[in-house]
């Protein structure tokens, strides 16, 4: 036990010491090129994917101490992080990555949102720099260009870790936002299910909805077999209470992912009813990068988009080292790369960057702040890997 102890410590100690290297990154990219190597992540520190992008951040600073053994270096070059804040906005967040490029910077990483890795990809390859995009779970990120990568889940692994909640039902409906996210999520259930016999319909709620009634009516209204919800941000409690009170989860199975531990209690009284596909839930694994993660977050709680930064600079790192100035030979050192990370074994696919991975499904019990999730079932990284997609440049 105090082996433990100890090992916990020291390793929370690099993690601070590996923040403190992060936020002394107050000169230009291009001074410290020439002896740093600097990362610049563009990511939602505000706006209403704030807090998936705190867990990133608190992620990626405990996977850069434990990728380099609590040094923060490359050899003898220190990783400097540049972070910048999109607040969720496309605009802003290329606007921030061509001036990161400008000043030499040569990998990217971030994007909590799909729609921002969506607009930030293409930049990427045109300016033939890394780019590992994080939480936004876009499928068409996956193989978006040889320029791009991605740190997290994808929506057609959401997809087929709910495929086997369908059982003999052939009508399924999607709920979800009229975003690149929910469109996502739509052409995966279309695919996944649609292509195993299901007849697949959805329904597009405008993501500045705040009165979900009348789109929970038009569910219950359609009687599907199967419900698969998609939903994230701040409005997911309102969305929940909804369906709950129009009699949704009652009269159907609903399947949904699971999202930030503070979002459960927002499930309500039907909370223990929902079938879950989880990306991840802290205790979904446990290995030597969890244990480094968990003595390095808050309160030693680890959180769905925590292991997305961690894997982030972990898969940094690896390039960096394969070599720091060559992005070409950056690109070709990940592909195919397989490591060990919070939620197991991660694979990239060469051929379009894929992030295979295991998934989890999982069952709430307990009611309101009192929650808890715990695992039943989980699908290999083999039998969640999404079909593999067409490079596009």
């Amino acid at each position: 036990m105090s082996g433990s102890t100890t090992s916990r410590r020291a390793v929370l100690g690099a993690v601070l010491a590996a923040v403190a290297v992060t936020a002394s990154a107050c000169g230009s990219p291009q001074e410290a090129a020439s002896g740093g190597l600097t990362v610049g992540v563009v990511y939602s520190q505000s706006g209403p994917l704030a807090s998936y992008g705190a867990q990133y951040a608190e992620g990626f600073k405990a996977g850069l101490a434990y990728a380099t053994g609590g040094t923060g270096k490359i050899g003898e070059r220190q990783v400097e992080v540049t972070w910048i804040d999109d607040a969720g906005d496309p605009v802003k967040a290329v606007s921030a990555a061509k001036d990161l490029i400008g000043k030499g910077v040569k990998v990217l990483a971030g994007s909590t949102s799909s729609g921002v890795a969506l607009q930030v990809a293409p930049l990427a390859a045109e300016n033939k720099v890394l780019f590992v995009s994080g939480p936004a779970a876009s499928d068409a990120v996956t193989g978006a260009n040889k320029y791009t990568f991605r740190s997290g889940r994808q929506s057609y692994q959401d997809v087929l870790t709910a495929k086997a909640y369908l059982g003999d039902g052939k009508k399924v409906l999607v709920f979800a936002p009229d975003s690149a996210f929910g469109k996502s999520n739509v052409a995966a259930v279309q695919n996944v299910l649609g292509g195993a016999g299901a007849t697949v319909t959805d329904i597009a709620v405008p993501a500045t909805a705040t009165d979900f009634t009348p789109f929970a009516n038009q569910v219950k209204a359609a009687a599907p077999d199967l419900v698969f919800v998609a939903w994230a941000g701040t409005t997911a409690g309102a969305m929940w209470q909804a369906l709950d009170q129009q009699g949704v989860l009652a009269s159907t199975k609903v399947v949904t992912g699971l999202d930030i531990r503070a979002s459960w209690a927002g499930f309500g009284a039907g909370g223990t009813k929902l079938n879950l596909l989880a990306h991840y839930f802290d205790g979904a694994a446990d290995n030597a990068a969890y244990q480094a993660l968990k003595a390095a977050v808050p309160g030693g709680k680890t959180d769905l988009f925590h292991p997305d930064g961690f894997a982030a600079a972990q898969m940094i790192v690896h390039a960096l080292q394969g070599s720091p100035d060559d992005v070409d030979k950056m690109v070709g050192s990940l592909e195919g790369y397989s490591f060990d990370s919070v939620k197991g074994k991660l694979t990239i696919r060469a051929e379009d960057h894929a992030l295979l991975q295991p998934m989890f499904q999982a069952k709430l019990s307990g009611s309101g702040d009192a929650l808890t999730a715990t695992p039943s079932g989980t699908l290999t990284p083999e039998d969640a890997a999404p079909p593999a997609a067409a490079m596009k440049g």
